[in-house]
């Protein structure tokens, strides 16, 4: 996925998961998210963060967690959405283009470090269109019954490499390589 104009780092989804398979609660809460994971949990996944591509529902729960003092700096941050805000956010890019674009414009700003994909619409496109290279899952202890499924039910199969797996307290983190 390397090339002239964009980052040489990885396209990862990055997301954490209810045991249960979901990644976002009913009504798209996420605070079970904080009660377990830090920024401090995996140390090493925020230092190999250059960019952030978001959608739109991923910015505004974010941006009510960040209320809740849970930083995160992964470098810049751009959300992919139909519709900006009417008041402009002074530390987000917001893009209004393909799914194609978006990565490349996001990867290059996160020059040779990795491009997280976060949010269950924007990395389905991603992986529905081959641009993926790796899923990062942080296995939450918590079944929380419904909610946001990790993929949407219209995505075709994708076959994984199992690449690692390591416990940091009680979450597991699991990461896997996507077959081509």
């Amino acid at each position: 996925m390397g090339g002239v104009g964009i980052g040489t780092g990885k396209v990862v989804v990055n997301r954490a998961m209810s045991l249960d398979g979901f990644i976002a609660g009913r009504g798209h809460e996420m605070g079970w998210v904080g009660e377990h994971l830090t920024p401090d949990t995996f140390p090493e996944v925020m230092a190999a963060s250059g960019a952030m591509l978001v959608g739109r529902g991923t910015y505004e729960v974010a941006k009510r967690m960040a209320a809740q003092d849970t930083p995160y700096d992964g470098g810049p941050q751009f959300v992919l959405t139909h519709e900006p805000p009417d008041e402009p956010d002074p530390t987000v890019t917001f893009l209004t283009c393909g799914i194609e674009e978006a990565v490349a414009t996001a990867r290059a700003a996160a020059g040779d470090k990795d491009l997280e994909v976060l949010g269950a619409d924007v990395a389905a496109q991603c992986l529905e269109r081959g641009l993926v290279d790796e899923i990062l899952v942080y296995v939450v202890p918590v079944l929380l019954g419904d909610g946001v499924r990790f993929t949407p039910p219209s995505l075709d199969r994708i076959d994984l490499e199992p690449l690692d797996n390591t416990r940091s307290g009680d979450i597991t983190m699991l990461r896997f390589r996507v077959r081509k």
